[in-house]
């Protein structure tokens, strides 16, 4: 039997204790220097055009070696064709053996000569130089040429001429002469020249190289400056930064974080209005709720506790609504305006949905609450959360300010670029004055008696933004036979655009 620590492990297990290299990092999460950026985009091209350079150089070191060199090869065609001279139809040389000692002088260099007559015939000099590959029509009369040829598996910088020699019987006769030598003096001519050049480049580049660096690090410094500046600031110092103070090129980014810092410090200062606010309505609740409970405490008759504890439900039933909304108030506030918060869903279901849920209250108040559909569906984009609390508390206020034997209804309607959610109540309505006020926290109108915390209509002003939504404040046309003028709360939504549309025809492929 093989024991246990020998028994291969499953399969599954097996997978799971493989070694796996660890996922590479995304290019997004990589923090990345804005110094080692500027520095890699100079060096890199500095770093790829020195070779270009040297190259170059080369060539040019070549061309130079190549002038002196080719001088003394015209030179020295052009005294031999001097040399060269035909009588009687005769191609007479007159190249001496010291003159030809003297054209192979060359310590370094190997150096040929050829002479050949006007139909190719060998005169004088080495027969291995290759002749030039020339048209008949094409060979220069005098003038000297010059081409690059190999000798013996050598290369060798050749220089050759056509000689006009004496004409009989009306024929131009045309001798070669031609005069080679090897490529080393060149060849070390232009190492010189290359020497010279790229050496003081070996000295130049560190040098370039640290001018770069000290240049970077000075151009960089304000924004170490700056981040010093920052750095030294209290945590509750939301005060613009000194844009003159910065470069030019940085002024945007300064100037961007001050509305930043502007925006913070607004969004600082209504959050510590809503706390204090919040603290504020609560207050009264809670007070509320401690008396009562004292008082029962202190109560012996049982029908009079019975009343402290009827009133001391109320008070935390009033806490608790409140609790409500400010948690449904900051939900508004922080929620998303993009992404899977936003659904596709349909308007009217939505809003039956939610005027079902509130029938039992409408019936505990005797007010007749109605809901009307649209002919055709309503499409919008949304959050189904976000406005079932909308509708709840344009519900809720409606009923909380409509008289008992009134009505509140709810209707849901479109056209071709928006969808409608309108609430109308038959309750006192509100003033035009007040219209733009009651929308803001914990505000309620002078003289009402109904029970609330004045967050209702800032809950709906909030999801009614997040959803690119308007909110608007109407008499209610349809309260003509009541003796309140009621309210109608209209929201406007934007519909999605729609799918281009198909033919009902599809091709037919026979």
């Amino acid at each position: 039997m093989t024991p246990a620590a020998a028994q291969p492990a499953p399969p599954d297990l097996a997978k799971d204790l493989e070694y796996q290299p660890p996922a590479p990092e995304a290019d997004e999460g990589i923090q990345h220097s804005l110094f080692g950026e500027i520095l890699d985009w100079m060096l890199a091209p500095l770093l790829l055009l020195w070779p270009m350079s040297i190259a170059i150089t080369y060539l040019v070191a070549k061309s130079i070696a190549n002038q002196p060199f080719d001088h003394a090869l015209e030179d020295s065609v052009t005294v031999l064709a001097q040399q060269v001279r035909a009588l009687d139809g005769k191609l007479i040389k007159g190249l001496s053996g010291p003159a030809r000692d003297i054209l192979r002088a060359d310590d370094v260099d190997n150096v040929y000569f050829q002479i050949q007559g006007p139909r190719g015939e060998h005169v004088d000099g080495d027969r291995d130089l290759p002749p030039p590959v020339i048209d008949e029509d094409d060979k220069p009369r005098g003038s000297v040429r010059f081409r690059n040829d190999s000798m013996h598996g050598t290369p060798v910088r050749v220089a050759y001429a056509y000689v006009r020699l004496e004409r009989n019987s009306g024929d131009e006769q045309l001798a070669l002469v031609q005069v080679a030598e090897t490529l080393e003096k060149r060849g070390q001519l232009a190492n010189a020249i290359i020497k010279g050049v790229i050496l003081p480049q070996f000295i130049i580049l560190p040098i370039v190289l640290a001018l770069v660096w000290f240049a970077l690090s000075r151009g960089l410094s304000p924004l170490a400056q700056l981040q010093e500046r920052i750095r030294a600031r209290s945590s509750d110092d939301l005060s613009p930064i000194a844009s003159n103070q910065v470069p030019e090129e940085i002024s945007p980014l300064v100037n961007s974080l001050n509305d930043m810092l502007a925006r913070l410090s607004l969004s600082i200062e209504m959050q510590k209005r809503f706390i204090a606010d919040a603290a504020h309505q609560m207050r009264t609740p809670l007070a509320g709720m401690r008396m009562q409970s004292e008082l029962a405490l202190r109560q012996t008759d049982s029908g009079e506790i019975h009343r402290s504890l009827e009133q001391l439900a109320k008070s935390s039933e009033a806490a608790t609504r409140l609790v409500n909304q400010l948690l449904a108030l900051a939900r508004a506030e922080n929620q998303p305006q993009a992404g899977t918060a936003m659904l596709p869903l349909e308007l009217s279901e939505l809003a039956r949905d939610v005027v079902q849920d509130w029938v039992p209250a409408s019936f505990a108040q005797r007010i007749d609450l109605g809901y009307e559909a649209p002919a055709e569906p309503v499409q919008i984009v949304g959050n189904p959360t976000m406005l079932r609390e909308l509708l709840s508390n344009l519900i809720d206020n409606a009923l909380r300010y409509t008289p008992a034997g009134g009505s509140v209804t709810v209707q849901v309607r479109g056209d071709e670029e928006h969808g409608y959610l309108e609430v109308e109540d038959t309750g006192p309505g509100i003033a035009q004055a007040e219209r733009a006020r009651v929308f803001e926290r914990f505000y309620r109108i002078l003289g009402n008696k109904a029970e609330g915390s004045g967050l209702g209509l800032s809950i709906v002003r909030e999801i009614a933004q997040q959803h690119g939504a308007e909110v608007d404040i109407y008499n209610n046309p349809r309260a003509q036979q009541s003796k309140l003028p009621g309210a109608l709360f209209r929201l406007t939504f934007p519909l999605p655009p729609r799918p281009p549309e198909q033919d009902d025809e599809q091709p037919y492929y026979g």
